[in-house]
């Protein structure tokens, strides 16, 4: 694989690109998270979600504490090559560290957040602390 590709992402000062994950079924969106070229390069390589964790400073293989995996189909770039979209399949059906399927959600409703999905698996469960 060439590195063409890589040169056509615009990374921000700090080395990073905000990354959407996209069910490759639903559509929904399950997440947003951060991917330096080191974590494209292996997610383009391994067929999985890999991003850059911003709070551990390393890369963070989507699922490997928790075992939810995403199983990688399509890597985009948006039209301004600042921003990466992830289609996936989400093992085990839940993209959020809250054990909900996607970490969108909460919507505004009359000025407040309301939680609208419901928590499949326990965090406890998930993450054992």
């Amino acid at each position: 694989m060439t590195e063409d590709w890589i040169n056509q992402v615009k990374f921000n000062e700090a080395g990073l690109v905000p990354v959407v994950a996209q069910d490759a079924q639903s559509g929904r969106v399950l997440m947003l998270a951060w991917a330096n070229a080191e974590a494209l390069r292996e997610a383009a390589a391994t067929g999985r979600g890999v991003y850059f964790s911003r709070s551990r400073g390393r890369l963070w293989r989507k699922g490997e504490e928790s075992g939810n995996i995403q199983k990688l189909h399509e890597i985009r770039l948006d039209c301004d090559g600042d921003s990466v979209l992830y289609v996936v399949t989400q093992v085990g059906g839940m993209a959020c560290h809250t054990g909900r399927e996607s970490c969108f959600y909460r919507k505004l409703s009359g000025g407040v957040w309301e939680t609208t999905d419901p928590v499949k698996v326990s965090p406890e469960k998930l993450y054992g602390h």
